[in-house]
């Protein structure tokens, strides 16, 4: 983290944290309890809970009056494990509700990895003030969630996997009362994939007749269907039923805080929690948020937010033939609109299944047993590779021997349909330095595949097009790590991913 950046952190959290302790001289007609997955037995250290595929679990049912202050979960990875041989539901299949005093329909409807400031399935650490997550798996919520007769809390496994091994902590307050004023946490979730020609992506529709309320935080995630930066839409807060927005900004990247672009860094209320790159190429995603703590959007009866969804646009995208600056773009947008509000909230969206969910497959993929079945290789060899973090069948692990060594893989456009090449490639403790090759041209700057730590990371070379026909990709090392131990290099598959096929215009003159 950069000097100055913490400083500034550091300054807030000591000032958030003592009005906390200030808070702490002044005794509440109140007492602390605790729903958790803990074993009724004390002998035992099953302390968690398995949600089979399709089922409702009720994590808790409260009787109140009464505050939520904290909430705690962890659960395995998605990926095999010795935990869950098969795997385990992921982020975004699981689908957080709350429901306050009664109600039937659901205040807080979120998935739960988007609930936390991470979208598209993907865990990401997270330190802010409401929400934090240790390492991506230690889920920690401190919003408060105040209700007066009734509280419940529930997860639906929408995953055909089992969450397995779920633990879990709800900690409450039982009040003697609330104000009569008080208002409602609510959350809401909704997505397009991509966003609509047009008109501005709405973020949240909020009606609060009974006494309005304020906004409190957004989580925004973004997946890029076309090259360069997406993040020129405004913010446009409508407050009250206003024709033009009260509150208008100057820029996505601008709202969540940042400036310049995104840079992957989480900050008390604001960060982005992940990010590829820049969120400037071609199927680049991240997922940013904004708590509105000190600033909340105050609204008597109504607000609507909405983000255009404008930016740069690629030369061969564009009606003039060369790259603009301000262009609709359609990118897939996902977000969570979080706000209190006195009276029970209107639903503006419907929660997609789980398969809707999922960002639409841009990728024509050639998995690594069909490109092993046609490999060449010189000083070394090649096996395929299950399990792990590897698509289909698995990874080629290609067991170089030496500077020179080479792994020749072919490939097959089948059209002239606008592709660009994207190769995924691992990493780990004993891979060397490899140049890619396209037809026997080197193509990228060299890349180190040492890590401590096996990962996948995708390498794209160029907005393409790539010409129909049979094509060689060549993966040459030329040089090792010097904390590496060998000189291997893994190759998961080639992807060819799909362009729009229109062209747009620049906005304005």
């Amino acid at each position: 983290m950069k000097p100055v950046a913490l400083v500034v952190l550091l300054a807030f959290v000591t000032s958030s944290f003592a009005q906390s302790l200030d808070a702490l001289m002044r005794p509440r007609d109140a007492v602390s309890a605790r729903v958790g997955s803990n074993h009724p037995e004390a002998w035992s250290n099953w302390d968690n809970r398995r949600v089979q595929p399709g089922e409702t679990y009720t994590l808790a049912e409260i009787e109140g009056p009464g505050v939520i202050r904290h909430i705690w979960f962890t659960f395995p990875d998605s990926g095999p494990s010795w935990i869950a041989d098969s795997g385990c539901a992921a982020p975004d299949e699981i689908v957080l509700r709350m429901y306050w005093d009664g109600a039937e329909q659901p205040a807080v409807e979120v998935p739960l990895g988007d609930f936390f400031a991470a979208g598209f399935g993907i865990r990401a650490p997270v330190r802010s003030v409401p929400v934090q997550v240790q390492g991506g798996d230690s889920y920690n919520c401190f919003w408060a969630m105040p209700f007066f007769k009734s509280a419940r809390i529930t997860l639906t496994n929408e995953s055909e996997r089992v969450l397995t091994a779920l633990y879990y902590q709800i900690d409450y307050t039982r009040e003697a009362s609330l104000p009569p004023d008080t208002a409602y946490f609510c959350a809401q979730y909704r997505q397009e994939f991509p966003t609509q020609l047009g008109r501005d992506y709405l973020v949240a529709d909020i009606e609060a007749p009974e006494g309005g309320g304020h906004y409190v935080g957004t989580v925004l995630s973004v997946r890029s269907r076309s090259p360069q930066w997406f993040g020129e839409g405004d913010d446009k807060f409508f407050i009250d039923g206003e024709g033009t927005p009260g509150i208008w900004g100057t820029g996505t990247e601008d709202y969540f805080l940042n400036a310049w672009g995104m840079e992957q860094e989480t900050f008390p209320s604001f960060g982005v929690s992940r990010c590829d790159g820049l969120l400037a190429d071609l199927g680049d995603s991240g997922t940013m948020y904004r708590w509105h703590l000190d600033d909340p959007v105050r609204f008597r009866k109504s607000l609507r937010f909405e983000i255009e969804h404008k930016g740069w646009m690629a030369a061969d995208e564009t009606t003039t033939g060369n790259v603009e600056g301000h262009v609709e773009r359609q990118d897939d947008f996902a977000s969570v609109a979080f706000w209190y509000q006195r009276g029970q909230p209107k639903r503006f969206a419907t929660m997609p299944s789980a398969s809707e969910r999922k960002l639409p497959f841009i990728d024509a993929v050639i998995e690594g047993a069909t490109l092993l079945e046609g490999a060449a290789m010189a000083a070394g060899s090649a096996q395929l590779q299950a399990g792990g973090p590897w698509t289909g069948q698995g990874q080629i692990l290609f067991r170089g021997r030496q500077v020179g060594s080479t792994l020749t893989l072919t490939f097959t456009v089948p059209d002239d349909r606008p592709r660009a090449l994207v190769l995924l490639l691992t990493y780990s403790y004993d891979f060397g330095v490899y140049q890619v090759l396209l037809d026997g041209q080197p193509i990228g700057d060299p890349i180190d595949a040492f890590s401590p730590d096996i990962k996948v990371v995708q390498h794209r070379f160029g907005d393409g097009p790539i010409a129909p026909g049979e094509h060689t990709l060549t993966l040459e090392c030329v040089g090792i790590n010097p904390n590496s131990k060998g000189y291997l290099i893994g190759a998961d598959s080639v992807r060819l991913r799909q362009r729009w096929e229109h062209k747009r215009p620049p906005l304005g003159p």
